[in-house]
């Protein structure tokens, strides 16, 4: 790609020196950060955390902000487009849901420091809350399971709407949810939802309930795309979970491409976008289910990347570039062929997964696949060894505090 030039403040600079500043560690950011650094764009790598594993990959600079979203946030970007990177304009990437609530509310405001690319204000709000995006599904003749949106103890009648099992997950990200409650919960009958969602209700007010797709994880597709301006997908990738911890109704914890299902995917959620005006970087998650075959809407991811995002460039779709150079006018460099699939695994969940599920280790991974562990790299070990040391210091203090509340016994003395 050959290099463009402009001027900032009187110095020309190529745009592939201009920086992406990706919002949020972790793992997903980490995946981000190699993934730009492959293509050699230099990266900054933001979170609240100093302390992260992510936060110590070498593939990107490091940078401490004392928020990952609400007014710190912006604040913290403003004075660093003022600062740091002024007259620059980075690509902005974001990983995280509550990130994207902030920077869309705020994108006046952050838009003459830095380039990213969001829906318009309702479609984000929409699809980010679990009802609105059920709404716009079944509007749009899309298919997903039904689902009922209960905010009140009068709500509870609509359960007996539903066939179960069913799943059970609040509408939205929700802080108090998160210190009582597991992500989800797989429910058998009408009288555990009710109950479970009548504890919910008592911390938010905003639970969603919805028919279960059967099937095992590995039913689980997901399509990540790039759109330009005009909702058109300029990327595409489609891959398809292994397992999930916690199994069923966890996060990814291994995944590989799905060429199989390519096709097929890449036009259903093309059209969904098409339809809803999504712009810039976004996915959908499908379950395959046993009984009829079909695939059916899980959730969509609007306004950032994936928390396995990393899987498509392993296997040769470098989606974050392809969201940098759409970002500057650049043009997206087609998909890199691959010498064998891999298959992207977060080692400890993945381990745990299949020991729960009495599954040996490496069990479901295609034969010939490479395996990539989402945190060790030879050339990039710190994430990783920063995660190991931070488990030993978590099991020491464990056994440290149970030691100083065990009771001690005194020796009579003769």
């Amino acid at each position: 790609m050959g290099a463009i030039l402009y001027c900032t403040r009187g110095k020309v600079m190529s745009r592939h020196e201009v920086p992406a500043l990706i919002v949020g560690a972790g793992i997903n950011g980490l995946g981000v950060a190699r993934s730009l650094a492959r293509a050699r764009v230099p990266v900054w790598l933001l979170d609240s955390d100093a302390r992260s594993p992510a936060m110590q990959t070498r593939t990107a600079r490091s940078l401490q902000i004392r928020g990952l979203h609400g007014e710190t946030l912006v604040e913290d970007l403003e004075q660093l487009g003022k600062d740091r990177f002024a007259g620059v304009r980075p690509v902005l990437l974001l990983t995280q849901e509550e990130s994207v609530k902030t920077i869309s509310r705020h994108r006046e405001r952050l838009a003459p420091f830095y380039r990213f690319s969001l829906p318009h204000k309702d479609t984000v709000d929409a699809l980010l809350h679990k009802y609105g995006f059920q709404r716009l599904a079944e509007l749009h003749h899309a298919p997903i399971p039904k689902l009922v949106h209960v905010t009140t103890q009068a709500g509870l009648a609509q359960l007996e709407q539903l066939h179960y099992p069913a799943v059970v997950k609040p509408g939205e990200r929700h802080a108090g949810y998160s210190r009582q409650f597991r992500k989800a919960y797989r429910v058998e009958g009408i009288a555990e939802a009710r109950d479970l969602v009548r504890n919910i209700l008592a911390v938010m007010p905003d639970v969603v309930v919805q028919e279960w797709i059967a099937g095992p994880d590995s039913n689980i597709h997901f399509c990540l795309q790039y759109l330009d301006r005009h909702s058109r997908p300029v990327a595409a990738f489609t891959g398809r979970k292994i397992r999930s911890w916690p199994p069923e109704v966890g996060g990814t914890a291994s995944c590989t491409a799905a060429p199989e299902a390519h096709a097929e995917l890449s036009a259903v959620t093309a059209r969904f976008f098409k339809d809803t005006g999504v712009t810039g970087i976004a996915g959908m998650e499908y379950k395959c289910d046993a009984r009829t075959g079909e695939l059916r809407m899980v959730e969509p991811t609007i306004g950032r990347t994936d928390y396995q995002e990393e899987v498509a460039t392993l296997n040769g779709v470098n989606l974050p570039f392809a969201a940098y150079c759409s970002e500057l006018g650049l043009p997206v460099t087609p998909p890199v062929a691959v010498q064998s699939p891999a298959v992207w695994r977060v080692s400890f969940e993945d381990t745990q997964s299949a020991l729960l599920q009495h599954q040996a280790a490496g069990s479901g991974f295609p034969r010939g696949n490479r395996t990539i562990d989402a945190l060790w790299r030879w050339n990039d070990p710190m994430p990783f060894l920063a995660r190991g040391l931070q488990r030993i210091r978590r099991k020491l203090r464990k056994w440290m505090s149970k030691s100083a509340a065990r009771p001690h016994v005194m020796e009579a003395k003769p």
